[in-house]
């Protein structure tokens, strides 16, 4: 088998036929280029160079074995050029945060999904806090984030909607609506809304903690949270109550919580937002993925069902 600079000396040599120019390509001395020919030549056991003072020349035997290993070094060359191509288009990455878990099924899916179409690309999915998703968004933690709508941030994009959920209340197990088979806006004004810590104006859905019930009422302001499961703990403990979605029916059952719906209130949309100035080709095609990995789960969910 050829040595590295066996090899490169070789080809470069019978290239050339010079020994000052093949040194000079491969970033050799002269004296370098000769002592690896010659023991290359021993190790074939006859000379593949002819050499006098004025010139260099290819043996018949040289010439031989220099086309039978030419178009071999080649490939070789071509296949780790592409190998190195391909790594480095692989570390192309795309982070994608997700806030809950119906948001996670969906980013999880689609990320195998994009595999496939942008196979280039490698795609990141990250769960973030509710308080603090927005700020990971902002900070360049990840370039796309699952969230809930409505955002009113003018920095933020939003892409399309990729699924909705029945708009739901939980209240403590304990509570007098939790005997409801159904409740109304109105009813916002019976129970504190637990709030968001954090939260700037436009940031997070002012549709889940309302000031006032259709009517006028004043809703009172419960305890804050940083994290949904918190949320949850404050509302087993009475607390409060908190609007939630209806994937809560099926991800976070609790025996001190009860999740009732509204029938009065839109639904909660989901959907893949994205900083205004980070918007990229593959930003946009994942959320074109998303969609269509949304609506693959709600149908393995529905025949589930």
């Amino acid at each position: 088998m050829f040595e590295r600079l066996e090899l490169e000396a070789f080809l470069t040599l019978a290239e050339e036929l010079h020994f000052g120019r093949t040194a000079e390509r491969l970033h050799v001395t002269t004296g370098r280029v000769s002592q690896t020919i010659k023991q290359l030549e021993r190790r074939v056991g006859t000379d593949l160079f002819e050499r006098t003072n004025r010139s260099v020349r290819l043996t018949p035997l040289g010439l031989r074995l220099y086309e039978d290993v030419r178009p071999a070094y080649e490939q070789l060359r071509t296949a780790m050029d592409r190998a190195v191509a391909a790594v480095r288009r692989a570390r192309s990455t795309l982070r994608v945060g997700y806030v809950g878990a119906a948001a996670g099924q969906v980013v999880h899916r689609a990320a195998d999904l994009f595999a496939r179409q942008e196979p280039d690309c490698l795609v990141r999915a990250r769960e973030t806090q509710v308080a603090e998703a927005l700020q990971r968004l902002r900070a360049g933690d990840v370039d796309v984030l699952v969230t809930s709508l409505p955002l009113a941030a003018s920095d933020i994009a939003v892409g399309p909607v990729i699924f909705s959920e029945a708009r739901m209340l939980a209240v403590p197990s304990r509570h007098p609506l939790s005997g409801r088979t159904a409740v109304v806006m109105e009813d916002l004004g019976d129970i504190p809304l637990l709030r968001l810590a954090g939260a700037l104006p436009g940031d997070w859905p002012s549709d889940r903690w309302p000031e006032r019930t259709p009517e006028g009422r004043l809703i009172r302001s419960g305890p804050r949270f940083e994290t949904f499961q918190e949320a949850l703990h404050l509302v087993g403990t009475g607390s409060g109550g908190v609007i939630v979605g209806a994937q809560v029916t099926r991800f976070y059952g609790r025996p001190d919580i009860t999740y009732i719906p509204f029938s009065d209130a839109p639904p909660v949309d989901w959907a893949p937002v994205w900083l205004k100035s980070g918007t990229t080709p593959l930003v946009r095609a994942f959320a074109h993925t998303a969609r269509e990995a949304a609506d693959q789960v709600h149908r393995e969910d529905g025949e589930d069902r």
